[in-house]
């Protein structure tokens, strides 16, 4: 087999400084090995062998898991001190190529899964060949591995081509709802190990990988809005901060693992300008592996702090705001790279429904409101939530800020009504979750 080393150099990563080796061979493709520590005659050096997958690995596709593996598998390695990972250039849409996999996503989105698309255009399931990254990996001078990956014929076409597996490590990731489809054709069909994390037990705690997209229920989005989840964590009295505004933390650390998996599982998440000046959240995915949402942020007159952490960059954020900001601060949130939506007024506030329109018309199917209480009490009180989700953690704090605050209902006959309820525990919390069936009109924020 054909193969020679081009070069070496240091590469510093966020995770560590690697040794990247790039290896030729005489069809052109490329592969790139990114050493970590001692590892030449070494046994069970942990390796990661990634196919290439440019929409996910460089664009943030999320049809796939492929970036957010990747990015796993590197802080993997570097946490563990030594290893590999393997790029496989040649790879792409399991060995079909760039062109043909994206030929192959019509054919999902009209109907057919992964391994039904790749048949009907006349495509093999999977053509991918071991040999190379099995000789690569003896050119570093590895003796056996622990192999990163949910693939195990990943492992037999490496230990047809002679390398030494003495393990499997599985590499799982929180699914997103655009992608658990495509994660449970692998499990089921491509017999990978569960890719898309742990399921959720009713009787157990949260897992480092959850997969909390069932409690999304059927996601429905339409053509005006996106499927809205609203999501908060209370006492048991009710209660989502004491008097002087402290919430952290109501609940405990598998709920806030099951919050950031269901992050992970949305397009966007949106607080209130309230809830970004008293908390200062990041709003992005840390407890699980998976991938951020878009930020979003209703803020009328752009009161949000230059120092916010919802605008660092390690997530997209978007601002939905008014005429009422100064135009200069626009700009120069925009040339940090933050997008900021001018949102019509509606009754001297911001319009609600104008602002789900908007991140509709961008392509947002699925959005998660974390907060706060006037922002969850306007989204139900118009009638834009279709799912909500209640994480009650089992302590009394007495008077505080209220979940929901006053919605004009003055008989019980004339509240939101929830149907089809799933109850989970985790730990001492326990999480609720219903379909609203209620439907109202128009929204505002102030």
């Amino acid at each position: 087999m054909t193969l020679s080393e081009a070069v070496r150099v240091p590469l510093p990563t966020p995770d560590g400084t690697f040794e990247i080796r790039a290896f030729e061979r005489a069809g052109g493709h490329v592969y790139v090995a990114m050493v970590l520590g001692d590892i030449e005659g070494m046994d069970d050096v942990l390796v990661r062998l990634h196919s290439e997958c440019l929409t996910g690995d460089a664009l943030g596709s999320l049809r796939c898991d492929c970036g957010v593996q990747l990015r796993q598998a590197l802080r993997t390695i570097a946490a563990h001190g030594s290893g590999v990972l393997l790029y496989a250039t040649g790879h792409e849409g399991r060995g079909i190529g760039l062109v043909n996999k994206l030929r192959a996503y019509v054919a999902q989105d009209a109907g057919h899964d992964t391994v039904d698309a790749n048949l009907r255009l006349g495509l093999p399931i999977d053509s991918r060949d071991y040999g190379e990254a099995a000789a690569v990996l003896s050119e570093l001078g590895i003796r056996s591995i622990r192999l990163l990956t949910n693939n195990p014929g990943k492992a037999d076409g490496l230990r047809q081509a002679g390398t030494a597996i003495n393990a499997i490590v599985p590499l799982v990731t929180a699914p997103h709802h655009r992608n658990i489809g495509y994660l449970t054709t692998k499990a089921h069909r491509l017999d990978h190990i569960r890719p898309n994390g742990a399921a959720l037990a009713f009787d157990g705690e949260a897992k480092p990988a959850v997969d909390a997209t069932t409690l999304l229920g059927e996601v429905r989005p339409r053509n005006d809005r996106p499927f809205v989840v609203v999501k908060l964590a209370q006492t048991v009295d009710g209660r989502i901060a004491t008097s002087n505004g402290d919430s952290k933390w109501i609940t405990g650390l598998p709920e806030r693992r099951l919050t950031h998996a269901l992050r992970a599982a949305c397009d966007a998440v949106m607080v209130g300008i309230g809830t970004v000046i008293c908390d200062d959240p990041r709003l992005t995915v840390r407890h699980v592996p998976g991938a951020s949402p878009n930020r979003v942020i209703l803020d009328c007159s752009l009161r949000v702090p230059s120092s916010a952490k919802v605008l660092q960059p390690e997530a997209a954020t978007t601002l939905m705001t008014t005429e009422r900001s100064d135009p200069g601060r626009r700009d120069d949130l925009r040339r940090r790279g933050i997008k900021v939506e001018v949102v019509p007024e509606l009754d001297g506030h911001l319009s609600l429904p104008v602002a789900m329109a908007r991140l509709r018309a961008s392509g947002t199917e699925t959005l998660l409101i974390e907060g706060g209480s006037r922002t969850i009490t306007s989204v139900l009180a118009s009638g834009l939530a279709d799912r909500l989700i209640v994480s009650i953690a089992p302590t009394v704090i007495g008077a505080g800020t209220e979940a929901v605050d006053q919605l004009g209902i003055s008989r019980v006959s004339d509240g939101i009504h929830l149907v089809n309820r799933a109850i989970l525990p985790l730990g001492d919390d326990v999480v609720l979750a219903w379909d609203v069936a209620s439907d109202r009109d128009h929204g505002v924020i102030s």
